[in-house]
Parts: structure tokens; sequence; C-alpha cells
């Protein structure tokens, strides 16, 4: 082979080799601290509180620095839920970012609004998270085919958080994408939320509900997910709690900028 060819073949294969290193290290140096909203809205209300987001809250999250990640409601909305997820660079900027968001003009009119026929949320859960170095990074990301979104949340066996992590960085992420199944993001709870000893959280993506159920059932046949089951389980049994894994599949909000 001519010196020159075999050179620049060489300096191209090392250029794709540390961009792909590159890309699969994303993760790990996404140190954002992510917080998982839940807002419960009384009968009827729901509308509204989507309307306030929509024309709104998300610009007013972005003008105090806060960042918006993903806006969904369960497709099976029988608490009238809205799910979102919001990015900081640290928690204390989180505080300073809400402080100036509550106390913004825009926003108390906003509020004063469309609370004029009554209180449009009756109850907020919310979660503090950080991604595992298995996650992607969460971007804005839209599938003009359309989809659908599963939220899943893992109670691990006590003990066996680092376990389900390993099991997930070495296997399971790779096989959900051989089946399918587009993986979002991966959190575990910060150090100082209530579980964070034994949770895992994550959103991956499927074209519907049906395509998620042959992709699961697929999945669940695989020989390398059954292999790798069995050897992450052989020491203790399962790794996560009886009933500890739910399941709730979501629709993106128009305004989500992941959908």
């Amino acid at each position: 082979m001519n010196l020159t060819i075999f050179t620049t073949a060489l300096a191209m294969l090392v250029a794709a080799f540390t961009l792909s290193a590159a890309d699969s290290a994303v993760s790990t140096t996404d140190s954002r601290v992510f917080e998982m909203r839940v807002y419960y809205s009384p009968e009827g209300k729901l509308p509204t509180l989507e309307g306030r987001f929509r024309e709104h809250t998300t610009k007013l999250f972005a003008k105090h620095g806060i960042e918006n990640i993903g806006y969904w409601v369960p497709i099976d909305n029988k608490e009238n839920k809205l799910v979102y997820v919001l990015a900081y660079p640290n928690r204390a900027a989180r505080d300073e970012s809400w402080k100036s968001f509550m106390a913004d003009p825009e926003w108390k009119a906003a509020q004063k609004e469309t609370e004029k026929n009554g209180r449009i949320v009756s109850k907020v859960e919310s979660y503090y998270m950080q991604l595992t170095d298995y996650s992607p990074s969460p971007k804005a990301d839209v599938d003009k085919a359309g989809r659908v979104f599963e939220l899943r949340t893992y109670t691990a066996t006590a003990g066996k958080l680092g376990d389900l992590n390993k099991r997930f960085r070495d296997h399971t992420v790779n096989l959900f994408q051989k089946h399918g199944m587009k993986n979002i993001a991966y959190w575990n709870l910060m150090s100082d939320q209530k579980g964070a000893e034994n949770k895992l959280v994550y959103i991956i993506s499927h074209q519907s509900k049906a395509a998620a159920q042959k992709s699961f059932d697929a999945f669940r046949q695989d020989p390398a997910w059954i292999s790798a089951r069995a050897n992450s389980e052989k020491n203790g049994g399962s790794l996560t709690v009886d009933g500890g894994v739910l399941s709730e599949f979501l629709n993106a909000t128009d305004y989500s900028l992941i959908k």
C-alpha cells in the first residue's frame, strides 16, 4: 500500500475511534443535577395547567437558567398528571434559579390569571437525580414519525443497586437498543433523596405501545439477556424486590424538547 494512503487511512481510523470514544463518554462528564417533577391537577384543570406551561412557564424557566429537558403526560392519565424533567448545573444553582423565577412579575401574573377560577395543581412530587455513568446525555430530540415514552422505576433488592446498574451498563442498554428501544436517560437518585440506596429511574421510547410489547418479548427471549440475568443473580437471586419494577407509558407534550 502507498505510504501516504496508509498514513491517511490510519489517521482517519484514529479520528473515528476518538470521536466514538468521546460520544460514549458523554454521560460520564454530564454532572448536571436533574429534577423530575410530577404535578397532579384537579379534575378538568390539566388543560389550563398545560396551557400555562406552554405559554409562560417553560419560557420563564429558560429565562432564569432552568434547563427544560422533557414534558410528558401519561397515556392512561387517571390521576391528571404532568411529568417533567429539568436540569441545573448544581443544587445551589437550582435554588437560585427557582428563587428568581418565583419572584418574576411575569410568573406572578401568569399564576394569578390561570388560577382565577381555582387552583390548577393539587399536589407536587419532586426528585433530585443524577445520570448513571452509562446513560446518554438527554437533549432536544424530535422523532417526526411519532413515538411513545416509557418511564420505568426499579427498586433494587437491599445492597444490589450496584449490581443492577452493572447489568444495565454491561448488557441491558445495548440489548434494549438491539431490540428497537431507544435509550433516553438513566438516573439514580441523589444521596439525600428518599430511596437513593435502591432506586433506578429511566426513560426509553418505542414506536408505539404495541411495538414496546414486541420489543420486550424479543428482549426477554434473547439468549444474551437470559445469560446476563442468570450470571447477575447467581449469588443472591433477583436484583429487584417483588413488585419492584414499575412502568408507565407517556406521550410527550407539544412543548417538550424531547418528543
